[in-house]
């Protein structure tokens, strides 16, 4: 067990190291060398690195690969996926280049808008305090029109602001609850320094206000802050053909490959044990663009499952439908995505990364990231109701099985045309590769 530290953040990166071997590990000097091996040789770009975050110590190394042949409304794209996990790049290539032919993934942005709230706490007169935020809301625009000039620029700003009253849940508790277009930025630090404004301005014009009592005037702001789920920023993906043209597995006709994949849809739009599991399916595909592009997937995936929520019961995201002889899978998605500010002007693979999909606008990106999904969640599919899912995923794993026991070029080699004809399993691979080292 390490002792307590004083003063942490003040130790430089050396000593913070130092610190960190000495009391968590036995071979001290092993522990700085594997963390300084991950540090960058160009030392302006480690600098940067270092300030992203507080207490950096080293760099922690995602691949970052790339998915060909997407096409998008009909635009042709290579979308890079930042992410560790064998066959999700491999899976949304597959379904890219089979969509490719049928005519491409359309995507559309439904609507942009994302949500802040002042939470507060007032005792007194309901009707009083909706007076009362009726009269004061210029005030609320006046007093934040040097945060919003740039934005209103760019054709943003605050779109409303309302109270709400969520006293039947929490005694005396209310909300102003503002809706917001940020444009291309995700528009977290604008929202928050709005929110903020508002609740001053809301408590200064409560001191003031002669109708109130003295505890209606003593209004107590909770806290000022954004929120993730962003049901009224959704973008819809979605791809269609006839049934007749999904024919690619031989052993499965296109009639029952098209039928199996729609009650397999459904099934997770019914059982929330089988709906996490295809979610998370879907946000492989999300998260890896969304961590390529320098945006929060973990904003992104709390609003994501609010949403597949927000009926009641978790269910799926995506939905399918055979009509008339033709195949649809959609999925309508909240996705609060920006292509300027935060990493995207700093990190530089975001900014080769956002290079790589044409620089495009907060919009454009959400489309993108949005068919990714939905491509991710097509090639699971796809293998679930067809050879099964671990068949291709294992031999995409097979890599990691062969770097976890240090294998050979020629090992590698022999093991890969071994496992060609073979299942691949984790003991099977020991195996055959121990006896290859016993043969030996």
């Amino acid at each position: 067990m390490s002792k307590a530290v004083s003063g942490f953040s003040k130790l430089s990166k050396a000593e913070k190291i130092q610190w960190i071997a000495e009391q968590h590990f036995a071979n001290p000097a092993e522990a700085v060398q594997v963390l300084q091996k991950y540090w960058n040789n160009d030392t302006d770009l480690q600098k940067l690195h270092d300030e992203f975050i507080e207490n950096t110590i080293s760099n922690f190394y995602l691949p970052l690969g790339v998915a060909p042949n997407f096409v998008i409304n009909g635009k042709p794209y290579t979308i890079p996926m930042a992410i560790e996990e064998s066959s999700v790049v491999a899976a949304a290539s597959k379904a890219a280049k089979f969509w490719s032919n049928r005519g491409g993934f359309k995507a559309r942005v439904i609507s942009s808008e994302k949500i802040g709230q002042v939470h507060f706490i007032f005792k007194g007169d309901s009707l009083k305090l909706k007076r009362f935020i009726e009269e004061i809301q210029p005030k609320f625009f006046s007093g934040t029109e040097g945060l919003t000039k740039n934005m209103q620029k760019r054709g943003g700003g605050i779109l409303a602001i309302e109270l709400r009253d969520k006293t039947s849940d929490l005694e005396h508790y209310y909300q102003l609850h503002a809706t917001f277009e940020t444009k291309d930025s995700m528009g977290a630090n604008f929202i928050n320094s709005c929110l903020e404004q508002f609740a001053k301005t809301l408590k200064e014009e409560a001191a003031l206000r002669e109708d109130f009592s003295e505890e209606e005037k003593n209004l107590q702001v909770v806290m000022s802050i954004l929120s993730n789920y962003v049901p009224n920023c959704l973008v819809r993906a979605e791809v269609s053909c006839p049934v007749s043209e999904l024919k690619e597995e031989k052993h499965i006709s296109q009639e029952e490959f098209a039928e199996k994949f729609v009650r397999a849809v459904q099934i997770a739009e019914i059982e929330p044990y089988r709906a996490v599991t295809h979610n998370k399916g879907i946000m492989n595909g999300i998260d890896a663009v969304v961590i390529a592009t320098g945006n929060d997937f973990r904003a992104v995936e709390a609003g994501v499952h609010a949403y597949a929520s927000r009926n009641g019961k978790y269910s799926s995201l995506s939905h399918a439908k055979i009509e008339n002889g033709i195949f649809t899978f959609w999925m309508e998605i909240p996705l609060a995505l920006g292509t300027v500010g935060g990493l995207t002007s700093l990190h530089p693979l975001v900014k080769i990364s956002l290079e790589m999909l044409g620089n495009p606008s907060a919009h454009e990106l959400m489309e993108i990231v949005a068919v990714a999904g939905l491509a991710q969640n097509f090639g699971a599919l796809r293998s679930l109701t067809t050879t099964g899912i671990q068949q291709g995923h294992m031999k995409m794993h097979l890599m990691n099985i062969l770097n976890q026991f240090q294998a050979t070029e020629e090992e590698r080699k022999m093991v890969t045309k071994h496992f060609q004809h073979h299942t691949v399993s984790h003991s099977g691979v020991v195996e055959y590769l121990e006896s290859i080292r016993n043969t030996k």
